[in-house]
């Protein structure tokens, strides 16, 4: 990935993950399939300037979708669940 923003595709904000980051230090982002964790640590820590302590990921895999009598798949995505180090924070509005 040649371009950090490109790693980075949106934060995911929802209940479940408001209540992991009721300390705002874990925060949950919708990143790009192909990234692995060390690529999504840097891209957060030079977009935010933080320090990011972990990163889990998770692949979700795609729904099959129909229209009429055609089958297909929706696209595939990629959450990374990134935790940050003490004295860190970043603020989602």
């Amino acid at each position: 990935m040649n371009n950090y923003r490109n790693v980075i595709k949106a934060p995911i904000i929802t209940e479940k993950t408001a209540t992991l980051s009721q300390d705002g230090r874990v925060i949950t982002f919708s990143v790009d399939p192909k990234a692995n964790k060390t690529q999504i640590k840097q891209a957060v820590e030079k977009i935010f300037d933080v320090k990011v302590e972990s990163v889990n990921t998770i692949n979700v895999k795609p729904k099959t979708k129909r229209v009429g009598r055609y089958y297909g798949l929706a696209n595939r995505k990629k959450k990374a669940i990134v935790k940050l180090k003490e004295g860190s924070s970043i603020e989602l509005n």
